[in-house]
């Protein structure tokens, strides 16, 4: 079964501590947290500060994502706040084995993102540093997209690559739902996240059920 991490970008904005507690009660695994800057992505969403806002609120582990530039500069704070996961994007750090480095001596996992056109392989000589590899399903920046078919290919390919190394989690982002979250576990996805499918339901617990 798959860990539901409840993508709080499409809870109701306005009471968002009960948004998670809620998600909490109704089975989701983790919450994430999609922290963007207006530059990576055009959007601007959470900082820092939710994550310790959230760490305050709910019990469950806090998926961080950081769609930013220069993500170092918000690692430290993040990790701080409560983070147990923190995953950066492979387009927007030169220096990826470094950023890795720096959020394990920070005492948290790390996980790196890749876009829909980046192909898996550019991660191959990291792949064992890394406790989670996030593929996204959509382009990042906003909530509510369709998933594009490509991923299955890219989620083959990570099987493939695996095979001679350590395999770290294999996430999933973007255009999740009851439709497609079953054949995403079956070919090898371990967390699905899941934002819409959840918060746009009138029955959370209705919601993360059928996910699992």
């Amino acid at each position: 079964m798959a860990i539901i991490s409840a993508s709080l970008l499409a809870a109701d904005l306005s009471r968002i501590g009960e948004e998670a507690k809620s998600a909490q009660s109704s089975g989701a695994d983790w919450l994430h947290i999609d922290i963007m800057d207006g530059r990576f992505v055009e959007s601007i969403s959470f900082g820092p500060k939710m994550v310790k806002t959230l760490r305050n609120t709910v019990d469950l582990p806090l998926d961080v994502h950081l769609m930013v530039m220069e993500p170092e500069r918000l690692i430290k704070e993040c990790v701080a706040s409560g983070a147990n996961y923190i995953t950066e994007h492979y387009e927007d750090c030169p220096h990826l084995h470094r950023t890795v480095q720096l959020i394990h001596e920070c005492g948290c996992k790390a996980g790196v993102a890749l876009n829909p056109h980046t192909p898996v392989e550019m991660v191959k000589y990291i792949l064992n540093e890394l406790d989670m590899l996030l593929l996204m399903s959509v382009n990042p920046g906003f909530g509510g997209q369709r998933f594009l078919p490509l991923t299955y290919a890219k989620i083959q390919c990570f099987g493939e690559m695996c095979a001679s190394t350590n395999r770290p989690l294999l996430q999933v982002d973007g255009g999740i739902g009851p439709h497609n979250a079953q054949h995403l576990t079956d070919v090898g996805v371990d967390v699905l996240v899941a934002g819409s499918a959840i918060f746009n339901s009138s029955d959370y617990k209705k919601a993360i059920t059928a996910l699992h």
